[in-house]
């Protein structure tokens, strides 16, 4: 029998909560929804509006990161639940950016194109 004997014991390395879709976690959330808005920039070509129903994948990405979000929600007041409810209002406003540019050029009277 040793004198030193080695305590340490192996146990499995965890992923952060940014990579555990059960856990909460507020970073991850607004990455989605921000990422998804960026796509939906690109997909619709954004100073000229153009039809295109590949948007539908990117809103209803950003619905999942708001519903992410949500989880994020505490009972009780904290400053943590006003800086939730700041993302909220900017994932609302992401996904009407995000509704408009699905739903602007399918309005003719409205847009450029006759």
């Amino acid at each position: 029998m040793s004198l030193l004997r080695d305590n340490t014991t192996t146990t499995p390395a965890q992923a952060p909560a940014f990579f555990t879709l059960r856990a909460k976690s507020l970073p991850r959330a607004n990455v989605v929804v921000l990422v998804s808005l960026a796509v939906a920039t690109l997909i619709s070509h954004a100073p000229h509006l153009r039809p295109s129903l590949w948007l539908v994948l990117p809103f209803i990405t950003m619905l999942l990161g708001t519903a992410d979000t949500v989880r994020c929600m505490r009972r009780r007041w904290s400053f943590y639940h006003g800086g939730v409810l700041l993302c909220l209002y900017m994932d609302l406003m992401a996904l009407t950016m995000v509704l408009f540019f699905l739903l602007y050029p399918y309005f003719v009277p409205f847009s450029d194109t006759h």
